[in-house]
């Protein structure tokens, strides 16, 4: 059993050290070779983690999502008001995706898997922000807006900068852009 253990926390050491490398490099220049070089780790290793590089990277890029998800949610179940959920919810977001570099997010948008994946968490991610507003409606917090139309005018800010479009328009990083999307989205709609 102790064996066991260990297997998991090197692996979930291994897929942390490769998602450090790539949010920082970006994963479309870099061969197993180079990986296993980085991570001190031979290639048979990266192997028994997945069959080809683009397994791994799409485990990786998973990996950074359920665990972004996992931050958000903690930041969010912390939070006291509707409002105060919302904007956490937003911040949270932005704030995970601050580790990724321009190479990251270019890589992870021009391959196909994982450009899937960024769509499905925003997808996820304008639900919450949805029940999150009927939430803050429901409690008298925000005006009486339709919390559906709130969320997809969130969604589609959140594709765009999903899709490097408010980086291209502003210049604002991911990051940034979710800290104006929470701040002008909840002043739109705070029943104050």
């Amino acid at each position: 059993m102790p064996r066991e253990g260990f297997a998991t926390r090197r692996r979930a050491a291994l897929f942390d050290a490769l998602l450090e490398l790539i949010l920082r490099d970006g994963f479309a220049q870099l061969s197993i070779a180079d990986i296993a070089a980085e991570l001190r780790c031979s290639k048979s290793t990266l192997y028994t983690l997945a069959a080809s590089k683009e397994q791994l990277v799409t485990a990786t890029v998973t990996h950074f999502f359920r665990t972004a998800t996992e931050q958000v949610e903690a930041r969010v179940e912390s939070s006291k008001t509707p409002r105060e959920r919302v904007i956490a919810y937003l911040v949270a977001v932005g704030e995970a995706l601050s580790p990724a570099s321009e190479a990251f997010m270019r890589d992870l948008d021009a391959f196909p898997p994982t450009r899937s994946l960024y769509e499905l968490n925003t997808a996820a991610a304008a639900t919450r922000v949805q029940k999150l507003i009927a939430d803050g409606v429901a409690a008298g917090d925000f005006r009486n807006v339709d919390a559906a139309f709130a969320a997809d005018l969130a969604a589609s800010m959140m594709s765009r900068i999903q899709r490097r479009e408010v980086w291209a328009a502003t210049g604002l990083d991911d990051a940034a852009a979710y800290r104006q999307l929470a701040s002008i989205l909840t002043a739109g709609i705070d029943a104050g």
